[in-house]
């Protein structure tokens, strides 16, 4: 009997082939199963087989997404596989985002179905869980053996074209998709039940959860701009010339905090921006247009602000995942506390 062929689909990591200093691999495919593949192998079963293993570098593949994702969607189409299979990526912020990009595109491009694993603040989590079928996992590899059968167990699903159940029956994250059910019971004596449950203080669960959005107070407005030391925080991906730390001109995974001591404004001789989602040719030609140096130093001569900073902190907004926004804010804003920073000029496109 032929058995139903499979493509699995990791990093450089997993791959065996290195670490950071191994990331900029471009895309290969190897027969057979490679790393964590041996246990995908295991959880689905003698039915089927892993016929090959597509690998490629975080930061290649986030460098070069259209490039990357159309080599390995040639790559795996010579296979012929009945389901594809990327990851587990757990909480590994630059994975979890090629893992869905990669997922996504075979799904479109090859017709077949594909299942991917993350932990829920993964920002590919957030990315693609409206698009594909994303597995709960943990943050770890340690998490590895429990998430990897469920991904086997998903696929399986997929493959046989059998019922998806919710997202709590088969274990992957909420996509947000209502799907009509017929109840034993009628609704409004579902919602008294779960009234009475609340209003004793037992446990219940909503049919219908709402979102939840973090709020965050404002803090009070600076007394004394006078003697305010101000620093500038971009999300319109101004960059030195060359864009030395590799920020992704969407979907960022990375910021940078670049200095500026010394100078009176921002020159496009020093400066460029690698933002994908704006037109760029006047930001291009002065970056002062997104961050305002040459404006700050003039308030900063005149006496209106105390001192500006030397050195502002960048990335690019667009496609940038809520997790990894709010993961830059956390780290970035402990060095502006430090730094005895007054007040910061956000600066959008």
């Amino acid at each position: 009997m032929e058995k139903i062929k499979v493509v699995h689909y990791i990093n450089n990591f997993f791959a065996g082939i290195g670490g950071e200093e191994k990331a900029d691999i471009p895309p290969e495919i190897r027969p057979g199963t490679v790393g964590p593949g041996m246990a995908l192998q295991a959880a689905l079963g003698d039915e089927y087989e892993v016929v090959a293993t597509a690998i490629c570098g975080d930061s290649y593949f986030g460098e070069n997404l259209e490039k990357a994702t159309d080599e390995l969607i040639e790559m795996i189409r010579k296979y012929d596989p009945a389901v594809f299979v990327a990851g587990p990526a757990f909480n590994a912020g630059r994975y979890g985002v090629a893992c869905g990009t990669i997922a996504r595109a075979v799904e479109e491009k090859l017709g077949i179905p594909v299942v991917t694993g993350m932990y829920l603040e993964n920002p590919g989590a957030d990315m693609f869980k409206k698009d594909i079928h994303i597995i709960l996992t943990g943050d770890s590899a340690a998490d590895m053996r429990k998430s990897m059968p469920k991904l086997a167990a998903l696929a399986k699903k997929m493959v046989k074209g059998e019922e998806i159940l919710s997202p709590a029956e088969e274990g992957y994250i909420e996509r947000g998709i209502r799907v009509n059910y017929f109840a034993e019971e009628r609704g409004s004596a579902r919602a008294v039940e779960m009234l009475l449950k609340k209003m004793a203080g037992e446990p219940f669960v909503t049919e219908y959860p709402m979102p939840k959005f973090d709020r965050v107070a404002p803090n009070p407005a600076v007394k004394d701009m006078k003697h305010a030391k101000v620093a500038v925080v971009t999300s319109g991906g101004i960059v030195p010339q060359g864009n030395p730390d590799r920020i992704e001109s969407s979907s960022a995974t990375k910021y940078g905090v670049y200095s500026v001591e010394g100078m009176e404004r921002m020159s496009k001789d020093d400066f460029m921006t690698i933002h994908g989602g704006y037109d760029r040719a006047f930001v291009l030609e002065n970056p002062n247009l997104v961050v305002p140096l040459d404006a700050l130093r003039e308030l900063e001569k005149a006496g209106e602000i105390g001192e500006v900073a030397n050195y502002f902190i960048t990335t690019t907004g667009t496609g940038t995942s809520i997790g990894n926004a709010k993961r830059f804010g956390e780290s970035f804003s402990k060095k502006l506390l430090d730094d005895g920073i007054s007040a910061v000029i956000l600066t959008s496109t």
